[in-house]
């Protein structure tokens, strides 16, 4: 059957993603349009049912961004942050006990001290409103699925998913078309792994000079704290216990608002177990000795786990082609020792806008904006980034122990002397060709969930909200079934079935099966982390934009 024609509107610049960067272009153009008189038409698509609604983070917030982009947030009576760090604590755990690290062992660029706690799906709930008083149409709900050319490879525009079709892939009564919103300029800040994003680095080979990007899990829960067990302000960190030495991540624990804890946990994907499981390790986490004591009465009100980009400095890749550009997490602008990357985000926002707003002045469009690409590593930006460049290799390649002793090291270089002995490491192998197949490892054994400190996958997806229309196409898309079967099944064990925080790939025992097994997808289930479309060993799944609003609604996360 012959689809329709879409409709189109058109605009001076699309933004694909309402997170920190995309919100931070949008609001700086409009700020540039005022300041210069001369009107820029803006709009903003997002997948999720409400601004926020996708977003999480852990999240202590360097403010820098903010304070450049909105200089009164501070004194604003509905601002998104209002709980500043007051301590800043570091841990090393092992299985039974642990080691609190003096805060003089870490170079100044480690320290909290200035920075605040709380929630980023609040924050960019706060950025779309600032957004929206400036002028700025925002789209909730209306995910972009395609990128749009003209005759010549430019990219001018996006097209949002059609709605209505059925999981067979046949229209439904209620059918509609999407739209197409075209601009001069297109910008994508659709975060870790974006569906579009990836196209566009393949399309225009973004990469062919950067080393390939490298990527973490985090996992996270939102608790409501007991008087006593709420210090208003902590921050605490922790390395090594329940992860084995080869596999690197980490926990944090911060105390915020009215007697709110972020805990969470970030695994490296580049570990080699293929029965390790990101979500289990986190629940091990929480039973530590030196953890546990803070859940004495309290309640688990929130769930939620997200992809996080930690290639850094040289896995950015070109961040410019004809018509447009990438920001913020799209681009790969992690802080992996820091945990920050929304402050990267918004000076990303922020550079792209006014290089979009002196193309638009100077008459151009569909054109690359080589300035903005040219000029980040000497930005802010740049100087954030480029001194933490060689610690992720290095943990990767010499495990917990000595890889972050030698990154500490090359920290402490890099802030007295603006120099590494280690020059700039490149990164092993890309984080899907880690695992090791099955019968090459020790199966982990993790204990059951006790329903009090520890919890199981449904559980948990539960309090994230997460909800799509049944009857719709599967948006996790197996390129090949039978390489499924005989490779990531037979040869690597399933891991799908451990590295999914939201227990939405299962191989079940099917006598109707020509194998006896069969792989079921639970797509409901689905946070949109990306995981599946990062660590699957063959790179045979593609995470795709499901219909309409589907996904977490997340809140205070």
């Amino acid at each position: 059957m012959a689809l329709p024609e879409r409709e189109g509107m058109d605009f001076d610049v699309v933004v694909v993603g309402a997170g920190p960067a995309g919100l931070a272009t949008a609001i700086r153009l409009k700020q540039i349009s005022a300041e210069k008189g001369e009107e820029i038409n803006v709009v903003v698509v997002e997948k999720g049912s409400e601004v926020g609604a996708h977003i999480l983070s852990g999240a202590v917030v360097d403010p820098s961004g903010l304070d450049k982009l909105l200089p009164e947030w501070r004194d604003d009576p509905e601002r998104p942050l209002k709980t500043a760090v007051q301590r800043d604590e570091f841990m090393f755990l092992t299985a039974g006990s642990g080691l609190k690290m003096p805060n003089a062992f870490f170079p100044k660029m480690m320290s909290n001290h200035g920075n605040f706690v709380g929630s980023l799906s609040n924050m960019t709930k706060y950025l779309g409103a600032q957004a929206e008083a400036l002028g700025v149409e925002i789209y909730p709900g209306f995910p972009a699925s395609e990128v749009l050319y003209d005759d010549k490879g430019v990219v001018t525009g996006v097209a949002t998913g059609d709605l209505g079709i059925a999981r067979g892939g046949e229209p439904r009564d209620d059918f509609t078309r999407g739209m197409e919103l075209k601009g001069k300029y297109v910008v994508f800040g659709e975060g870790a792994r974006g569906s579009l994003t990836k196209t566009l680095i393949d399309r225009f080979k973004l990469n062919k000079d950067s080393d390939h990007q490298k990527y973490g899990l985090g996992v996270k829960e939102l608790w409501q704290l007991k008087d006593d067990k709420f210090e208003p302000g902590l921050v605490q960190h922790t390395m090594g216990w329940p992860l084995p030495n080869k596999a690197g991540g980490g926990s944090w624990l911060y105390h915020f608002d009215d007697n709110l804890l972020s805990v969470g946990f970030v695994t490296h994907l580049n570990y080699e177990n293929p029965t390790l499981s990101p979500f289990e390790e986190f629940q091990r986490f929480k039973t530590h000795p030196m953890i546990r004591d803070v859940f004495e009465g309290a309640k688990r009100i929130g769930y939620g786990a997200r992809a996080i980009m930690e290639g850094g400095w040289q896995s950015v890749p070109k961040l410019v082609f004809p018509g447009g550009c990438l920001v913020g997490d799209s681009a790969g602008f992690v802080n992996v020792p820091r945990i920050k990357g929304s402050h990267n985000a918004i000076h990303s926002g922020i550079q792209a806008a006014e290089a979009i707003a002196a193309a638009l002045q100077a008459g151009r469009q569909g054109d690359e904006l080589s300035v903005y690409d040219q000029g980040w590593r000497d930005s802010e930006i740049g100087r954030d980034l480029k001194p933490v460049r060689n610690m992720k290799p290095l943990w990767s390649r010499y495990g917990t122990m000595i890889g972050v002793g030698l990154g500490g090291l090359d920290l402490w270089t890099n802030s007295l002397l603006n120099a590494s002995v280690f020059g700039t490491l490149k990164h092993g192998r890309p984080d899907y060709a880690c695992l090791k197949p099955i019968s090459e490892v020790e199966p982990i054994k993790y204990p059951k969930p006790d329903g009090k400190i520890t919890f199981d996958r449904l559980s948990s997806v539960y309090l994230s909200n997460t909800n799509h229309e049944e009857d719709q196409p599967v948006h996790l898309k197996v390129k090949d079934m039978a390489l499924q079967k005989t490779s990531e099944h037979d040869v690597f064990g399933g891991p799908s079935g451990c590295y999914c925080p939201a227990g939405v790939y299962e191989w079940v025992q099917d006598a109707t099966a020509s194998d006896g097994v069969r792989f079921q997808i639970n797509a409901q289930n689905c946070v949109h982390c990306k995981t599946c479309d990062i660590k699957d060993p063959n790179q045979n799944i593609n995470w795709e934009t499901p219909e309409g609003p589907g996904g977490p609604n997340y809140t205070n996360l």
